[in-house]
């Protein structure tokens, strides 16, 4: 598993000091001899067991400083998902406790102890060293810049030879490496303070663009419930007039035939007028049961849009005599039932059609699934037409292109048609693509 950035700075804030204390004590205790009296040694131990004490405590404080802080910064937003928020803060969040008092308290006393055992041994300066990573996060602006002159002079003294200088020569070595390290420590300071707003910005950044999303996510599934809700109305509207255009106007003739047949005094014309109204009425029967199915379509009770839309160009293939195919491309997800309905009457609509008008030999329709929106397309080899002519409304009760441009609008989405005479014709369906829930 692949650590990110403020993960491996956290492990070097945890484990790095105890690290560089050891290699320091190491090497100071080969050099001892040489560089240290055996009082300065009882007095080096001591301070090295007030260090790995101060050092104990502060690992231990951290972890809990951190929890505070996020909890009193980020309450839970009462979305059931705290582990995700506590994930979430343990990759972004800050390696160290920012601005605390804990934080000021461990800084003053690790530089005091790594200034009190450089100037007995220098080679604890590589323990002093670990000043110039965190006093930007420890301490406000001013005090941090003081901590890095103070690790500077420390610094400086072991590598001129030792605390205090005493010769000529060594101060002037003193001076000239007291100013490369406060440089160095205070360009790393500044580079540290950079990094922190970085930091800042972009998670700043990725809370607005998570807000942004949530509130996009609401607005859209606004959207699709005024859709659906727009739906249902022209649904009803619909189901009126075809209600008015078919069903009432067979019952009509079928009333009208019956009168004729109870008035008619010759049997053959009876019985003429009687097979009339049987036709009448079987036909207004297979209108209203039509009209019941583009209600609610049963074929996506227990498939998805890709099976129904399969058996709907096998069955439409084998009746209509035409050579069908159907293909699905892109990775297929599971549809809001709006936007499936949607798709599959406009199929349904577009085969139709070609049954009716195209005269055509082969026709294909491919979904395809892309990353933000579903495509239809229906394509047939036949005659053609001109799409900027008038298309009247088909006499068994469609609702032709308009009615298919009508429902894909009414899921936020739009139809096109290309087509020329001689030339066949393509329809195509885009509907943005919005998930089963």
């Amino acid at each position: 598993m692949t650590m990110t950035v403020e993960e491996r700075w956290a492990q070097f804030f945890r484990y790095g000091p105890y690290a560089l204390l050891g290699l320091a004590t190491l090497l100071g205790a080969v050099a001892a001899p040489l560089l240290m009296t055996r009082r300065e040694m009882y007095a080096a131990g001591a301070l090295l067991l007030a260090v790995l004490a101060v050092q104990a405590w502060w690992s231990r404080a951290v972890p809990r400083l951190l929890t505070a802080a996020a909890s009193s910064a980020e309450p839970d937003d009462g979305d059931g998902d705290g582990d995700d928020d506590d994930e979430r803060r343990k990759a972004d969040g800050p390696v160290l406790p920012e601005g605390t008092t804990a934080g000021r308290v461990h800084f003053t006393l690790r530089t005091a102890f790594a200034f009190a055992l450089t100037w007995l041994n220098p080679f604890y300066a590589i323990y002093a060293c670990l000043s110039c990573f965190d006093a930007v996060q420890l301490l406000p602006p001013r005090a941090a810049r003081a901590g890095l002159m103070v690790t500077a002079v420390t610094l400086a003294g072991a590598q001129s030879g030792g605390l205090p200088p005493d010769s000529p020569a060594q101060w002037i070595v003193f001076g000239t490496m007291f100013v490369f390290n406060a440089a160095l420590a205070l360009g790393l300071g500044h580079l540290g303070a950079k990094e922190t707003e970085k930091a800042e910005e972009r998670a700043e950044t990725i809370s607005a663009l998570e807000k942004a999303l949530a509130e996009n996510a609401a607005l859209h599934a606004q959207l699709v419930l005024q859709a659906r809700e727009a739906g249902v109305a022209d649904e009803r509207r619909r189901l009126a007039a075809e209600i008015h255009d078919t069903i009432a106007q067979g019952l009509t003739g079928v009333i009208t035939q019956l009168q004729v047949v109870s008035a008619a005094a010759d049997p053959d014309l009876a019985r003429e007028h009687l097979g009339r109204a049987q036709a009448l009425a079987r036909r207004s029967l297979g209108e209203a049961r039509r009209s019941v199915q583009n209600l609610s379509p049963a074929a996506l009770e227990h498939d998805t849009l890709s099976e129904a839309l399969e058996k709907a160009v096998g069955e439409w293939s084998e009746h209509s005599g035409v050579t069908a195919r159907f293909t699905v491309t892109g990775t297929e997800e599971p549809l809001h039932g709006e936007i499936a309905a949607t798709l599959l009457r406009i199929a349904q609509e577009a085969l139709a059609n070609t049954a009716r008008h195209a005269r055509a030999t082969r026709a294909g329709v491919t979904l395809s699934y892309m990353d933000d929106e579903v495509t239809l397309d229906v394509r047939d080899d036949g005659r053609g037409f001109d799409p900027l002519a008038a298309v009247p409304r088909t006499g068994s009760g469609g609702f032709g292109l308009d009615g298919m441009r009508a429902r894909a609008e009414r899921v936020a989405g739009a139809l096109a048609v290309e087509s020329e005479p001689g030339q066949g014709t393509a329809i195509s369906a885009r509907v943005p693509l919005v998930r089963h829930d």
